[in-house]
């Protein structure tokens, strides 16, 4: 009799923690409170075009004590580069082996307040999507892969970053 329970004690432990973890849904602190609240419609951030190949440079605006405003992403203008990016990437999550050809793709990274956006390109491989933070010299890798919308993400990062990595339409 022992032996029948225990697969079924198992299963069920298995399946009381994939409703658990699958049912993440929004969390509360970024939910409509309650009550009568009229939705407004959602606004997408403007859309930062691409430098042509002109002459005339786009201004980057440059960071303050405290980053890049925070509303919209914008270019970093080489603070940090992408190189720093990939750095960061390499030392801390495991996921870009040293030997490995990376580059970060053209305009990138994108910066709001201290966080930055990039993707990064790997020969024979999808795009890597890399969200991190702090300042040139000692960034932070929040979340890498792709699918950036984590949890710290959503809750923690700007507007600009947010509207990158969480409202993107599309693939990268």
């Amino acid at each position: 009799m022992w032996r029948v329970l225990s697969p079924l004690r198992t299963l069920a432990a298995i399946v009381a923690c994939a409703a658990l973890t699958s049912a993440c849904g929004v969390p509360p602190e970024l939910r409509d409170p309650p009550g009568d609240v009229v939705p407004s419609p959602k606004t997408e951030a403007p859309v930062t075009p691409l430098p042509s190949h002109s002459s005339q440079a786009t201004p980057t605006p440059s960071p303050t004590r405290s980053g890049f405003p925070e509303e919209a992403a914008v270019s970093c203008g080489g603070r940090p580069t992408g190189a720093q990016v990939i750095a960061a990437l390499r030392r801390s999550s495991g996921l870009l082996p040293s030997g490995v050809n990376a580059t970060v793709r053209a305009g990138d990274p994108q910066c709001a307040g201290t966080w930055q956006y990039a993707v990064v390109l790997i020969p024979n491989s999808d795009p890597l999507i890399v969200v991190t933070r702090g300042q040139s010299g000692s960034l932070t890798v929040v979340t890498a892969g792709t699918d950036v919308c984590s949890i710290p993400v959503r809750t923690e990062a700007p507007a600009g970053i947010r509207t990158l990595a969480c409202d993107a339409a599309g693939p990268v």
